[in-house]
């Protein structure tokens, strides 16, 4: 068996101290993702990842990270993980910059990985908007809602949520029958404060 390598919480730590160097230096500059330099810059479509606009932004970001992240890390061992997680955040990125002049943050991968992880655990208990459901219920959820955000003006890059969903879900059909759901009956949600999963939600879908 693969070794736990702690990937989904050694990406936050990076995402911490670049967020503290945004905040020292001015590099968000020369490293944020834009629509019209990113094919003389195409490094910008994995080094935004790492960048955040505010701590909030960072926070909340990182908590679904590694709450989600670590989860599918465990499914799909480590080096699984981090593909997913790499490659959903730059579709994410290079189908944020049609509907977008510039992007930065997580999400876009965080998306992959939730909708990897919709796919491959469906059954698996999570809370969202105050109540317990199936993994795959919530992100059908979250998905209409970043749908419905794309007709709304605003900060959040829904677009490149979707993207990253959709990439993350790709994933998921590839490695299905690898990674097939345990049977067994889960009782208990997966125990994330119900306080900062909507406080997640009110951030990423207003």
């Amino acid at each position: 068996m693969e070794k736990f390598k702690y990937y989904a919480i050694k990406i936050a730590a990076i995402c911490v101290i670049l967020f503290f160097l945004q905040n020292v230096y001015d590099i968000t500059g020369e490293l944020v993702l834009r629509s019209d330099m990113f094919i003389l810059k195409p490094w910008t479509l994995v080094t935004s990842m790492f960048l955040h606009g505010g701590f909030e932004h960072l926070f909340y970001n990182m908590f679904a990270l590694v709450m989600f992240g670590s989860l599918l890390e465990k499914t799909v061992g480590s080096k699984k993980f981090l593909k997913l997680y790499f490659i959903t955040g730059i579709a994410a990125g290079l189908g944020g910059t049609l509907f977008y002049t510039a992007m930065l943050g997580a999400s876009g991968a965080i998306y992959g990985v939730l909708g990897c992880l919709g796919f491959l655990r469906p059954k698996m208990k999570v809370w969202a908007y105050g109540a317990p459901m199936p993994m795959i219920v919530a992100v059908f959820l979250w998905a209409l809602i970043d749908f419905i955000g794309l007709f709304a003006p605003g900060e959040v890059a829904y677009a490149a949520h979707l993207f990253g969903l959709m990439a993350g879900i790709s994933f998921a059909l590839y490695w299905k029958k690898q990674f097939k759901e345990n049977t067994v009956k889960q009782k208990k949600a997966t125990p994330i404060p119900d306080r900062i999963m909507r406080k997640w939600e009110d951030i990423w879908m207003r």
